[in-house]
C-alpha cells in the first residue's frame, strides 16, 4: 500500500507568480488540453499541466529544478485552448520570472527588479554615474554644444567603455553566482543521463537559439517568430557594433563621429531598424491582443520597454545629431546612456537573464534526453 505525501505549499510563491502576471492560475481544472495542444511538449511527462498542477500547490522547490519551464517558449497555444482562461503560458513565464529572483545575487536585487516602487530609485544610479561623468568631463560648462556634435566632448568614449566593462564585469560575477546554483539544481534531479554530453548538448542548444527553430512551431502566435528573431538579431548587431566603434575610435583612431558610409555605421543602423522594428511589432500585438499573446506582468513589460528604449534612442541620437541640434541631441544621448547600463547592470535581474537561464535548461534538459517535441 502506498504511503500518503504531506504538500507543504509555499504560499508566498503562489502570491509572487500571481502579482508576476499569473492570476490565472487557480482557474486550472487540470483538463491537459494546453499539454495537448502545445507543438513542443514531449509526449512523456508532457508540460504545461504538470506545472500548473505544482504551482497550484505551492511547490516551487520542484519547479526550480524543473528544466521543462524552459522548454516552454510562450507560443501561447495553451492559452488560446484553454476552456477556463487558466493561461498557462502566463503562468509559466510568471514562474520563471520569480526564478530569476530566487537565484539572484545579491539578493536584494531581485526583489528589486521584481517591484515597479522600486524603479524610481533603480533609474536614479545610472542617471547619477551618467551624470557626474558628464560634469566631471563638461566642468559644468556647456560651450561646446555650439560647436560640431561630437559626442567625445560629453563623455569621453573611453571612459564609456571602461564603465561597460568595468560594470559588466561585476555583473556577470555576479550573475554566474546565481547560475551556478541554478545549474546544480537542475542537477540534482539527477534522472537517466540518456542524452549527449555537455559540450554536444551546448552546439545543438545554440544552433536551436540561432535558428529560432522552436519559435516557428507556434501555432497561434506565429508572428512571434518573426519579431523575435529581429530583436534578437538587431541587438546583437547593436552590440557588435558598439564594440567595434569604440575598438575603432580608441585604439584606432576614426574619424569621429563615424561617418554614415562605414560599415560599422551600416552593421548599427541596421541594427537597429531591426530591433525597433520586431519591437515594435511585440508591443503592438501584445497591446492589441495581450489576452492571446500574453506575458504580461511587470517584469516583462519592463524589460521590452527598456531594450526598447535602448533602440529609439540610439537611433534618435544619430538622426537629431544630423539635424544638428545640439542641446536635443546631447540630451537624448544621456537618456540612451542611462537606458543602455539600466539594461545591461541589472540585467541578471531582469527578463534579460532567461538568454542565459533558457540557455543553460536547454543544455541540461539535451544532456539528459529532455528536449522539445521534434
Amino acid at each position: 500500500m502506498s504511503q500518503g505525501q504531506i504538500i507543504e505549499p509555499d504560499l508566498k510563491f503562489i502570491k509572487a507568480v500571481k502579482q508576476a502576471g499569473g492570476d490565472t492560475l487557480k482557474k486550472c481544472f487540470q483538463c491537459a488540453t494546453c499539454s495537448v495542444v502545445c507543438n513542443l511538449s514531449p509526449a512523456h511527462k508532457p508540460f504545461p499541466r504538470k506545472e500548473m498542477i505544482m504551482a497550484q500547490w505551492g511547490q516551487f522547490d520542484k519547479l526550480i529544478k524543473d528544466p521543462d519551464l524552459w522548454l516552454c517558449y510562450q507560443c501561447n497555444d495553451c492559452t488560446i485552448y484553454c476552456p477556463r482562461g487558466a493561461k498557462p503560458g502566463d503562468v509559466m513565464a510568471a514562474i520563471r520570472a520569480y526564478v530569476y529572483e530566487h537565484y539572484s545575487f545579491p539578493s536584494f536585487m531581485g526583489k528589486a527588479l521584481a517591484s515597479p516602487k522600486a524603479l524610481p530609485l533603480l533609474l536614479l544610479v545610472p542617471i547619477i554615474v551618467i551624470g557626474v561623468l558628464m560634469l566631471s568631463f563638461t566642468g559644468g560648462e556647456f560651450g561646446f554644444m555650439s560647436e560640431e556634435i561630437k559626442f567625445s566632448k560629453f563623455i569621453p568614449h573611453g571612459w564609456i567603455e571602461g564603465l561597460f566593462m568595468g560594470g559588466n564585469a561585476l555583473i556577470f560575477l555576479f550573475a554566474f553566482m546565481g547560475l551556478w546554483k541554478f545549474w546544480k539544481g537542475l542537477q540534482s534531479m539527477t534522472p537517466d543521463q540518456s542524452g549527449p554530453g555537455f559540450v554536444s548538448s551546448l552546439i545543438m542548444t545554440i544552433k536551436d537559439i540561432i535558428s529560432h527553430m522552436n519559435f516557428a512551431k507556434c501555432t497561434a502566435n506565429k508572428p512571434r517568430f518573426f519579431a523575435h528573431a529581429l530583436v534578437f538579431f538587431g541587438f546583437i548587431g547593436a552590440m557588435i557594433t558598439a564594440g567595434l566603434a569604440v575598438l575603432g575610435l580608441v585604439l584606432i583612431g576614426l574619424e569621429s563621429p563615424i561617418p554614415l558610409s562605414h560599415p560599422i555605421k551600416w552593421l548599427g543602423n541596421a541594427s537597429g531598424i531591426a530591433g525597433f522594428a520586431g519591437l515594435t511589432i511585440l508591443v503592438f500585438r501584445r497591446v492589441k491582443g495581450h489576452d492571446q499573446v500574453g506575458a504580461n506582468g511587470y517584469p516583462d513589460w519592463l524589460f521590452l520597454v527598456m531594450l526598447y528604449l535602448v533602440f529609439i534612442t540610439g537611433l534618435l541620437t544619430q538622426f537629431i545629431r544630423l539635424a544638428d541640434i545640439a542641446a536635443l541631441a546631447y540630451s537624448v544621448y544621456f537618456i540612451h546612456l542611462v537606458v543602455v547600463f539600466f539594461l545591461l547592470w541589472y540585467a541578471p535581474y531582469l527578463k534579460f537573464a532567461h538568454m542565459f537561464y533558457r540557455t543553460l535548461a536547454l543544455v541540461y534538459a539535451r544532456s539528459i534526453g529532455r528536449k522539445a517535441k521534434d
